[in-house]
């Protein structure tokens, strides 16, 4: 039986102290500065999916300040009852030890605007004893009376604190990485930054027979095709090229657009349509974090770009 996927790397390299999570100097020096306090104020983590916001939380908890604490996933608990029950009725009471208390309270985007407000007053009721840590992928969908009551941080990390913790995974799995494959190695993190999650999956799967072969999110055929399409502006005869090469960008849209980003800079063209082309693909590639339907954005962002005069 094939047991490759038996112990999942995003699992067993998960970080359980600060030293092993990758952050920048100037956060890590601040969180550091917790354990000699032995307290924290109530903190917000922002950032997108894969970035490590719930397991800095726990490190925190368990490693840091190691104290009692409460870990909610308020995306499948997100009404206001979750509030006046489990998170009032664990932050009212003292601890055991005498140690501040911490609710973890992951996704906090999820919660309904009745329980965010109802969340701000239980933070300020019960400071002297409880303190609070929100994870978020969006920081507009957290009220600002939340936002107010936390020290906030983006977590994106250093693009080469990835590498050298991919690398630092790939040696300790004694995975070879050929010659020809280390120079695409960092393209490829590149194109999968910030989310290290994605990136360790994504190796793992590479380096299923020992041997790292990477396989290119979209090849520069599929770019060409795209491109031409778009400059010729046939809308129908696109949306079928999308369709049908579907499997060669692993329907990851978003790589699709970073990847037309780079091929479009690298054409010989009128300097005004190109800068048009890279600001349009820009603001299509940021409203990927927030639009449901990624398929439909990136077709949205080929046709305005197929408008351009």
């Amino acid at each position: 039986m094939n047991t490759e996927f038996n112990n999942l790397w995003v699992e067993k390299y998960r970080p359980k102290t600060l030293d092993d999570f990758v952050i920048s100097e100037k956060n890590k020096a601040f969180i550091n500065s917790f354990k000699e306090k032995k307290e924290i104020p109530n903190l917000l983590f922002i950032g997108t999916p894969g970035l490590g916001k719930t397991t800095l939380a726990k490190i925190l908890v368990n490693d840091i300040l190691d104290c009692q604490y409460l870990y909610i996933n308020a995306s499948d608990e997100n009404g206001i009852d979750t509030i006046r029950t489990k998170v009032t009725g664990f932050a009212q009471t003292k601890s055991f030890d005498g140690k501040i208390k911490v609710i973890i309270l992951d996704e906090t985007d999820g919660l309904s605007i009745d329980a965010q407000r109802a969340l701000r007053n239980t933070m300020e009721e019960f400071a002297k004893i409880t303190r609070f840590i929100l994870t978020a992928n969006y920081k507009y969908r957290v009220i600002p009376a939340l936002q107010s009551r936390c020290q906030g941080f983006d977590l994106t990390p250093p693009l080469d604190g990835v590498v050298k913790r991919c690398a630092q995974v790939l040696k300790l799995e004694k995975i070879t990485i050929p010659d020809n494959e280390k120079t695409k190695l960092i393209e490829f993190l590149k194109s999968t930054y910030p989310d290290l999650r994605k990136s360790l999956n994504e190796l793992q799967k590479y380096s299923s027979s020992g041997t790292l072969k990477l396989v290119d999110s979209c090849n520069n055929e599929v770019l060409s095709l795209i491109y031409s399409e778009i400059m010729k502006k046939n809308i129908t005869t696109l949306r079928k090229a999308l369709i049908e090469n579907e499997s060669q960008f692993n329907n990851d849209y978003v790589t699709l657009m970073r990847n037309l980003f780079n091929y479009v800079d690298q054409q010989n063209i009128d300097n005004n349509i190109k800068k048009t082309f890279l600001l349009t693909l820009s603001e299509y590639i940021y409203r990927s974090s927030f639009v449901v339907d990624q398929e439909i954005n990136c077709y949205s962002c080929f046709i305005a770009l197929s408008n351009t005069d």
